[in-house]
């Protein structure tokens, strides 16, 4: 209790439990250590994954790469074995600000000895091991596992065979691993724009060849400059189509260079492609006309400067409802707008507005309605034109709203209007009208 936590220890130190604040430090903790590897995880409440296979050299090794870890984390307890299961397990077992490196093929062996609630079992299965006699990973590595699995179920085996490095360790990484991708470690630190141009030169060309000769292009890429302060700077940038010129790719990646602090020089680089596409191959005379190079180029320096969500044209989207009839889309994809089977506005009104409409026969369109305080008298009017509503959908509306009556109505002034009614005279509820769109 808390009262007996501050008798024990009067000068004791109180601060309130905040999980999610805890979850925050961890990813920000991840983040960092994306300079020592691009795989990093946080493993809440209190652990971060780190995969660097093939990324230890690059650090002078395990042992300088532990070194550095425990220096700018300290105190922690860090492992690195064959498998995350060997190396989560040994982390948790040290009692003290360590390092442990275990020799390759070496991890079976090292984590024999150890308790069996470091295979990250539940609670109450380790419990019941321990009560048969089973304390640690060798005692439950003699079981039979068919004697195993019928009393404890599979957890025991699958958690033992994911340590033992028999089974994959699944593992949701911050970011996934980039396929197509280039870097380059620079000799001397570099600062200048001219020498980070030049760079980012280098790499595009690099990069686009390679996407090139596989008949790809990239849509989003990310340029990562690492200084020699361990602070990484990120320049991201998505293409109406997928691009694989290299210098519209460098051109992109400068205009923002401006964003990039360089500090006391960027020791690194890293050009990333998050996501490719086939190249399209068109004969003239033969496809459909396709957008200019100019005005592909136009929209590509529009989206890197204003962000490419704010830059989208509308898509259809099959759906008989209105409101739900269209969408957004890259403003580089084709469209095939489907016929619709009435006259449709090209402005709707989001959501309908509520009009007093006035109809002499329940079926007949209005001969007057009040819309934003105006009298509206019809002179033409069509319809009705009945939109029934999509019961798939987990709303689920009243009886009287099911369905949509349309009419296309055109009033004294020449104005043209869809209107529409819900329920029918009779129903549970009076019938209301509602302004949804206007024809220019």
């Amino acid at each position: 209790m808390l009262s007996q936590a501050r008798a024990l220890c009067p000068g004791l130190q109180i601060d309130e439990a905040n999980p999610e604040a805890d979850l925050r430090g961890l990813i920000a903790l991840a983040h960092w250590c994306e300079r020592l590897s691009p795989l990093t995880s946080p493993d809440p409440p209190d652990g971060l994954w780190i995969d660097i296979t093939g990324c230890a050299h690059l650090q002078g090794g395990e042992a300088r790469l532990a070194d550095r870890l425990q220096q700018r984390l300290s105190p922690c307890r860090l492992a690195i074995a064959d498998t995350a299961g060997a190396a989560w397990a040994l982390a948790r077992a040290a009692t003290r600000n360590t390092a442990e490196i275990v020799p390759q093929g070496q991890h079976a062996n090292r984590i024999a000895a150890l308790p069996i609630g470091l295979l990250r079992l539940d609670t109450r299965i380790v419990a019941g091991l321990q009560r048969v006699g089973l304390r640690s990973v060798e005692a439950l590595r003699r079981i039979p596992r068919a004697e195993l699995a019928a009393r404890f179920g599979p957890s025991p085996s699958l958690q033992l065979d994911r340590a033992l490095g028999l089974q994959p360790e699944p593992i949701i990484w911050l970011r996934a691993p980039c396929l197509w991708h280039q870097h380059h470690r620079f000799v001397e630190p570099i600062s200048t724009p001219e020498a980070l141009t030049h760079a980012l030169a280098e790499l595009s060309s690099q990069l686009t060849a390679r996407l090139e000769a596989a008949g790809l292009g990239g849509l989003r890429f990310r340029a990562r400059f690492i200084r020699v302060d361990d602070e990484a700077f990120d320049l991201s940038l998505a293409t109406a189509r997928p691009l694989h010129n290299a210098a519209r790719l460098t051109r992109l990646l400068t205009e923002r260079l401006d964003q990039i602090d360089p500090g006391f020089g960027v020791e690194a680089l890293l050009l990333e492609a998050m996501e490719v596409a086939p190249l399209t191959l068109r004969q003239p005379g033969l496809d459909a006309p396709s957008p200019s190079e100019d005005l592909l180029d136009m929209l590509d320096t529009l989206a890197n400067r204003i962000g490419p969500d704010r830059l989208w044209r509308p898509k259809p989207v099959a759906s008989h409802v209105p409101e739900r009839a269209s969408g957004s889309t890259s403003v580089a994809s084709p469209q095939n707008w489907p016929t619709p089977p009435g006259p449709r506005p090209i402005r709707l009104l989001t959501p309908p507005e509520p009009i007093e409409a006035t109809a002499p026969v329940p079926d007949d369109p209005p001969v007057m309605f009040r819309w934003r305080s105006a009298l509206h008298r019809v002179q033409a009017a069509s319809g009705p034109e009945r939109i029934a509503h999509e019961w798939w959908r987990r709303s689920d509306p009243s009886d009287d709203e099911r369905f949509r009556d349309y009419y296309y109505v055109e009033d004294q002034l020449g104005g043209r209007f869809w209107l529409f009614r819900t329920s029918l005279p009779g129903a549970a509820r009076p019938v209301r009208w509602y302004m949804h769109g206007l024809f220019g």
